[in-house]
């Protein structure tokens, strides 16, 4: 087996990495892997197992003890043109994405345990596939030796509007409460001892604050095309 080419995208969340990184692997066909999908499959397995709830957040530790009951897949779905995540079997593609996962996908991540777990996964999808990885240390513990290198910043209120607009069921929480968690998990996944998030040496920065998706895909596939 050879490894193929790497493009590793890390940012905060909801700066647009997935976006951004799904339309380069469909420009390069590529195959790209959303890792934080992976990291919120295994907290959705810690809310249906009732090992962790939003009153008890700190039991995530309990999870590393069920890891090999936890299966996750990406399979391609044609008629939506994207990888979709599966756990043990199931499409969970929306589940992930509620808000009672966003609350404590944080304290998931940032069990060294777990991520131990995941991140051996990922590496494990580079053989034989030229892919696109998006996430918050691909760069930086994945992936160091990445052929190219991104990581995409926006700001708080823009990244904060861009969730709430996303969320299915917007009667359970508001812009203001979403983006007060926006910036506690950039503060939890910053601080956390075991791969924190941060912008590597060489990392191409990309601000998506105010920018057409035109005009920021256009520099991006430029940065791209140099370096792949």
């Amino acid at each position: 087996m050879e490894k193929g080419k790497i493009i590793a995208i890390d940012g905060f969340s909801s700066t647009g990495k997935s976006t951004i990184a799904k339309a380069i692997a469909r420009e390069l066909n590529f195959l790209h892997v959303d890792t934080g999908a992976m990291y919120r499959a295994v907290t959705l397995y810690g809310i249906q197992e009732n090992i962790i709830s939003e009153n008890d957040k700190e039991n995530a530790l309990q999870i590393v003890n069920h890891l090999d009951e936890i299966q996750i897949t990406f399979r391609y779905n044609e008629s939506e043109n994207q990888n979709e995540i599966y756990l043990n079997g199931q499409n969970v593609e929306n589940e992930i994405r509620s808000i009672s996962v966003t609350n404590l996908v944080s304290y998931v991540a940032k069990i060294p345990e777990i991520r131990s777990f995941l991140v051996e996964q990922q590496r494990q999808l580079a053989w034989n596939h030229n892919i696109v990885m998006d996430g918050r240390d691909i760069g930086s513990v994945v992936f160091p030796q990445a052929d190219l290198k991104l990581f995409i910043t926006a700001d708080a209120q823009v990244r904060a509007q861009r969730r709430f607009n996303e969320m299915e069921d917007k009667s359970k929480t508001t812009l203001e409460e979403v983006k007060a968690n926006l910036i506690e998990r950039d503060e939890l996944d910053s601080g956390r001892e075991n791969s924190p998030l941060v912008k590597c040496d060489d990392a191409i920065e990309i601000d998506n604050s105010n920018v057409s998706q035109e005009e920021l895909m256009g520099k991006i596939m430029r940065i791209v095309q140099s370096k792949i």
